[in-house]
């Protein structure tokens, strides 16, 4: 017996990707339905070798359906999300609307999979951010031995997280620069992608960091541990899949270069790909469409007492969104649904 699988948002990147991976990984599903906004009602949806046409989000009852992965932002999430729960229907939010609910869980299964306990108080768990998702899965195995004290990352990530309009941008801006008067102004980012990088993703808050850099914060002290110090710097790179940071740690304890790199090759989710060698490292071209987290680059830091520098490149349509959603749709059957 499976499970009745609602995707939410599923004309979108995300939302596709969503309906790839549950057929990829051959989630139990008995039944499922693609739901959109009714602009896009009819509109056809891959799923494995079936073809899903969409239905209209705003006259869905989901009564009945036992789990609904939701792709829409934080506007439509507000709305329909608590109606979904209210009919039984567990929410697996991938905006930010929940994340910093304290009666909501935040779970990236490799790092806090026993959170999940707690998705009853509102029958919604949230999904990291994409730049958070993949660092903490590098974080888990080495503050699990030598605790992280600190971290400091600068993130490089890529136009997809913006959407197929900032994917569109890059796209038209590059071919525009080849042909006189065909260049293209910004319109999703307030300067050119095409060729550039912007140390500039979401609003600035008051204190000059941006709610992209405050999110890593506040994610990886909730999933990982409350007494982590985290400062980031997020940037937008023009590169269309594929988010990487570079990161630096700061352990309680002294942790070698080389036990971190078995740790991290032992760790769930993690592919270790670390040569000294043109080319021994791994970059985000390379991840697209894949599983994994990729860490590369693990170095001793010999400027403070314990620390450590890696580099780590996920697909953030993946693990950054899609897939940990997915994750944790199987952790929610496995540990508390029990139906397949």
């Amino acid at each position: 017996m499976g499970y009745r699988v609602a995707v939410v948002g599923a004309t979108g990147n995300v939302g596709r990707e969503m309906l790839n991976i549950l057929a990829e990984r051959e989630f139990p599903v008995d039944e499922i339905v693609a739901l959109a906004s009714r602009k896009s009602l009819g509109t056809e949806c891959s799923f494995g070798d079936k073809t899903l046409k969409t239905k209209d989000l705003d006259t869905f009852d989901f009564t009945g359906w036992d789990m609904a992965l939701f792709a829409i932002g934080s506007d439509a999430t507000k709305v329909y999300a608590p109606k979904a729960a209210a009919a039984g229907c567990v929410v697996i939010d991938n905006s930010s609307l929940y994340r910093y609910d304290p009666d909501v869980p935040l779970i990236v299964p490799e790092v806090n999979p026993d959170a999940i306990e707690g998705y009853s108080k509102k029958n919604i768990i949230a999904n990291p951010n994409c730049s958070t998702a993949q660092m903490v899965v590098a974080l888990k195995p080495l503050h699990d031995r030598a605790t992280i004290k600190r971290v400091v990352v600068s993130t490089y990530q890529s136009v997809s997280g913006s959407g197929k309009e900032a994917m569109d941008e890059l796209w038209n801006q590059t071919k525009g620069l080849y042909v006189p008067g065909q260049e293209v102004a910004p319109s999703v980012y307030p300067k050119q992608i095409a060729f550039n990088v912007i140390p500039h993703i979401d609003v600035f808050m008051d204190d000059g960091s941006t709610k992209e850099e405050w999110k890593m914060v506040a994610e990886t002290k909730k999933i990982v541990d409350p007494k982590i110090k985290v400062t980031a710097t997020c940037v937008r790179v023009p590169v269309f899949v594929g988010h990487s940071e570079s990161i630096n740690i700061e352990t309680e304890e002294f942790l070698d270069e080389d036990e971190a790199r078995e740790l991290l090759r032992e760790a769930p989710g993690i592919m270790v790909v670390d040569k000294r060698e043109a080319g021994g490292y791994v970059t985000p071209i390379e991840c697209v469409g894949e599983y994994a987290t990729y860490i590369s680059r693990i170095r001793q830091d010999g400027t403070i007492e314990n620390g450590l520098n890696f580099w780590c490149v996920s697909d953030n349509l993946r693990k950054g969104a899609a897939l940990n959603a997915v994750q944790i749709a199987e952790l929610l059957g496995r540990r508390v649904l029990r139906k397949a």
